[in-house]
């Protein structure tokens, strides 16, 4: 028997080892565009799945942004049934602009994967983003001035819309997965919205090689590396924050500001975010300077009146507590 590849087994390993623990029996996704990404992870999936005592399926996306895209999603999906990814489904989104080209596909996108999870009552969706996708996002927060939260990167396993979405080749280079196609005799779709100039991500990944010329080979590890680092720290100050937020919490639903001073900054702001979401701001539109201004009610105080946040909210402080009025 010729061994097997050494990108195929890479991609079949990193598949196995995060549908660890799932319930025999259960259906596994694969979010697959036809790229090379994607299409190395649907057939890792359709190998590894059954092996391990689960189904697997596919979904695709159609975003309607191309022409053509109705017959790729097409060709896709039939693919997916060939390769006995079953059920394999075509989902077709309408992408509005709000924020921007980019984020509002993610958002039709991930609604859609959402929504065809529910419908097959699948246990969970499998994503391609690579490390080489983590090192860009990575360098995007950085160069947005994100925080911590925007430096950890994209995480291994997150719930959205009430569905676990999964990224299993987040230590698999991109590289990886073309050489997979490749050893497997696929032919991945070349998305021309990745070479297009006109997206932020797609000007970052054409200055990569320059900035690997430039840094060394390592760059791509190492900022993949920082984002793991980072997004433990993340976790950590994430849940200190939720046992300091009820701690600090009054029966009223308000904060008690004796109690948030008391914080450090890192614990405090987190407390702060969380309340304001909690009163319903938008969280898309919550911005470290509305952050700032609540933090500045606890331990800048000077009589200020209340901070009007978005979605038309307003904290104010009075009596030794941020509250919203009713």
């Amino acid at each position: 028997m010729a061994p097997l590849p050494p990108a195929v087994a890479a991609c079949r390993l990193a598949v196995r080892e995060s549908l660890a623990g799932w319930e025999a029996g259960g259906l596994v996704l694969a979010a697959c565009s036809g790229g090379s990404d994607s299409l190395a992870l649907a057939a890792a999936l359709a190998f590894v799945a059954p092996r391990a005592g689960l189904r697997a399926g596919l979904v695709t996306v159609d975003h309607g942004l191309q022409p053509g895209s109705a017959e790729r999603a097409a060709e896709v999906a039939e693919w997916g049934d060939r390769a006995g990814l079953t059920p394999a489904v075509v989902a077709q989104v309408t992408v509005r602009r709000a924020g921007g080209p980019e984020a509002a596909a993610r958002t039709a996108r991930y609604q859609a994967l959402a929504e065809v999870a529910a419908r097959v009552s699948a246990t969970a969706v499998l994503l391609g983003h690579t490390r080489d996708d983590q090192a860009e996002t990575v360098l995007l927060a950085l160069t947005r001035g994100g925080g911590p939260r925007g430096i950890a990167g994209m995480p291994q396993r997150r719930i959205m819309h009430g569905v676990t979405f999964v990224r299993p080749f987040l230590d698999v280079s991109r590289a990886q997965t073309r050489a997979a196609c490749a050893d497997l005799g696929l032919k991945p779709w070349e998305d021309p919205h990745n070479a297009d100039p006109a997206y932020t991500r797609s000007r970052l990944r054409a200055a990569m090689p320059v900035l690997v010329d430039t840094l060394g080979p390592d760059i791509v590890d190492n900022l993949a590396r920082t984002a793991r680092l980072v997004a433990a720290d993340v976790e950590a100050l994430d849940a200190l924050a939720a046992s300091a937020g009820t701690a600090a919490a009054n029966p009223d639903g308000s904060l008690d500001v004796p109690s948030l001073a008391g914080l450090p900054s890192a614990v405090r702001t987190r407390v702060l975010r969380g309340y304001a979401l909690r009163l319903g701001v938008p969280g898309a539109a919550l911005s470290a300077a509305h952050i700032d201004a609540l933090d500045a009610l606890v331990m800048n105080w000077h009589g200020q009146g209340p901070v009007a946040l978005p979605g038309g909210i307003l904290v104010g402080r009075g009596a030794g507590r941020l509250a919203s009025p009713p």
